[in-house]
């Protein structure tokens, strides 16, 4: 039997084993890309992760009997969201091992005693500690490429979940499709045009100068869109303008669109270049903001050609009315202008809890292309298991 002894990440070794360690792990892959190294670190930064204003998280290395690193996993909790379940519910994430059962089952204990000790009943995993669409799910399905902070892992990951006895919460779809706007069904050009031809509706872009107004269009947007899924929490306007404000420099205004009825901010289309495609090189090792400044701001927008879908809101009112549909075929009309480079988009993050956007998808043209799972672990495996709810 293999000897494997846990080391809990403490010091700036371990925190750097904990990086690096993937980067050996999928050498061989050559569509893995590695995460910015200061994306990883400041999930677990006390002064950058507000997570850990009401909860608290713990990392660890797996080794061998050689004193080699086979594994690792993170595990956390955050009050408002783990009371959110039926049951209270932490995670698990950042989870990287090598093909072997007994690694990952002590992998999982640990994190799964950890939890137990803060007062959980349950862990989702992999997920991130922080907002869903970084560092979340298994891939199960669709190994290509990652876009930007989404998981990439090996095939047998979901076999070292289900056998240790994770079941599927929920799946969660990235889409894909070519911005080639002819491809749009008439249907979604119908309701598109019927929503432009009421002189109620307007479409506009984001622009840098009113970073103010169009976060507080994004706030109640958010809040009245996604602010009461369970797991979500509503998000405040100093967050969300932090939030622009850090993105500010890799954010292409051309692909962020609002709409609003009557002044009245209703929908949001948010996208960004894919900037995988311009840091799969980088090693993980520079900072992003100063590489993409290095580089020029334009010159990122010239050789992106992937936009990827961050996020889509509509409040509950005007869903299914057709404004969903406006901005797509906005987004497709804006491909013909002169120097527009986008030729495919990626949404993800649909979960199969949502039908309504999986319909849209589908309506719009977008085909699955990678399928990743959200797991959950009971730990008091004779209550019975309900998966995620249905909208």
């Amino acid at each position: 039997m293999n000897e494997f002894y846990i080391k809990e990440v403490a010091e700036k070794k371990e925190k750097q084993e904990f990086l690096d360690f993937s980067a050996r792990l999928y050498t061989n892959d050559k569509n893995w890309i590695r995460p910015l190294d200061e994306d990883v670190e400041k999930v677990f930064d006390p002064n950058k992760n507000k997570f850990f204003r009401t909860g608290n998280a713990r990392r660890w290395l797996l080794i061998n009997g050689s004193g080699e690193t086979v594994g690792k996993i993170a595990a956390f909790h955050e009050k408002n969201t783990a009371n959110s379940f039926e049951q209270p519910t932490g995670g698990i994430g950042f989870f990287d091992c090598i093909d072997n059962q007994q690694a990952a089952n002590i992998l999982f204990d640990t994190g799964k005693k950890w939890l137990q000790q803060e007062g959980m009943a349950a862990m989702d995993g992999p997920i991130n500690f922080g907002t869903r669409e970084h560092f979340w799910g298994c891939l199960v399905d669709g190994f290509f490429e990652p876009v930007y902070n989404m998981p990439y892992n090996y095939g047998y990951y979901a076999r070292l979940f289900e056998n240790y006895g994770f079941k599927n919460y929920f799946n969660q779809y990235t889409y894909h499709m070519p911005t080639d706007p002819s491809i749009l069904q008439p249907i979604v050009r119908e309701k598109a045009a019927r929503v432009s031809r009421n002189p109620a509706y307007k479409v506009v872009t984001y622009k840098r100068k009113e970073i103010e107004k169009f976060t507080g269009a994004f706030v109640t947007i958010f809040n009245e869109a996604w602010g009461k899924f369970p797991g979500i929490k509503p998000m405040k306007t100093k967050q969300a303008l932090a939030m622009f404000k850090t993105m500010n420099q890799i954010l292409d205004p051309r692909i962020i669109y609002f709409l609003y009825h009557r002044d009245r901010p209703i929908a949001f289309f948010i996208m960004i270049p894919d900037l995988y495609q311009m840091i799969r090189h980088f090693n993980g090792k520079l900072n992003i903001i100063n590489k993409l400044r290095m580089f020029g701001y334009y010159r990122i927008f010239r050789n992106a050609t992937r936009a990827l879908g961050l996020i889509f809101g509509v409040v509950p009112e005007f869903q299914g009315k057709g404004v969903e549909a406006t901005m797509i075929v906005q987004f497709g009309e804006d491909t013909k202008m002169p120097g527009f480079r986008y030729t495919d988009l990626e949404m993800n993050w649909i979960g199969d809890f949502n039908p309504k956007m999986m319909k849209l998808m589908g309506t719009i043209g977008a085909k699955i292309r990678k399928t990743h799972v959200t797991y959950r672990y009971l730990f008091n495996q004779k209550k019975p298991f309900k998966r995620a709810r249905v909208l």
